[in-house]
């Protein structure tokens, strides 16, 4: 490599480093051009391009870095994200679970930043099977999600919403209740046990925990709409 090309090179990546990704890109994409076997600049020039929207060229990209280096766990988890957001479901998937067997094999480590990262990726899977109705294999992906990662709050909350959108209320106030032993303040965890609550037909409990709510957070809007909601349907003539 001569000087130019070096100096390109570092100067991508301290670029990259600092998310300048517009400045960072030419210096990349300078390596690129030079055919050099780089799997980490290819790595981050998709990164580059899957943040402006280009999936296609950020897809080509990772795919280099991973012929480059096939046990490269990075730029395969980037490349599912990558299919996931061009709606190839399926690819990304195989790669999610492709990433987690080498990243475990023998002599290996999952490491904490690859375990987070895979359980958020279990949870995009989720969320687009619960935004089709596909509730049980959202609650699937979701529990895959929470045995990588099962201090997670906002995933277990997604679970247990998931859990009470297909009927399963009882599951989904163990979970909300799992959250609230975790963190007895986190908000979101108490509007949704107050909305199961009511799901499941007890009233009282869920009026109880909106009004406990508001009592610590007078001007919560959600807490105000969702309590006034219940006293109407206290209020109603019973038929």
């Amino acid at each position: 490599m001569d000087d130019t090309l070096r100096e390109a090179l570092a100067t991508g990546r301290e670029l990259y480093r600092q998310k300048e990704y517009v400045r960072a890109e030419p210096h990349l994409a300078r390596i690129a051009e030079a055919k050099l076997p780089y799997a980490d600049v290819y790595n981050m020039l998709g990164v580059v391009y899957h943040d402006v929207g280009q999936f296609s060229k950020a897809q080509a990209c990772f795919e280099e870095a991973l012929r480059i280096n096939p046990g490269y766990t990075e730029a395969s988890l980037n490349l599912a994200v990558t299919y996931n957001d061009m709606g190839r479901y399926a690819e990304a998937r195989d790669l999610y679970l492709g990433a987690l067997t080498s990243s475990t094999r023998p002599g290996g480590k999952l490491d904490s930043f690859v375990m987070g990262k895979l359980a958020n990726m279990y949870a995009d899977i989720a969320e687009v099977f619960a935004s089709a109705g596909a509730f049980d294999e959202a609650i699937a992906e979701y529990r895959r999600a929470l045995a990588l990662r099962p201090t997670f709050i906002d995933l277990r909350l997604r679970l247990a919403q998931a859990l009470r959108d297909a009927g399963r209320a009882e599951e989904a106030l163990r979970e909300l209740r799992a959250i609230l032993a975790q963190n007895a303040d986190y908000l979101p965890a108490r509007l949704s046990l107050g909305l199961t609550l009511f799901s499941t037909g007890d009233h009282a409990a869920s009026l109880a925990e909106l009004e406990g709510i508001l009592a610590a957070h007078p001007d919560h809007p959600r807490a105000k709409v969702y309590r006034d909601m219940i006293r109407e349907h206290a209020s109603r003539p019973k038929p």
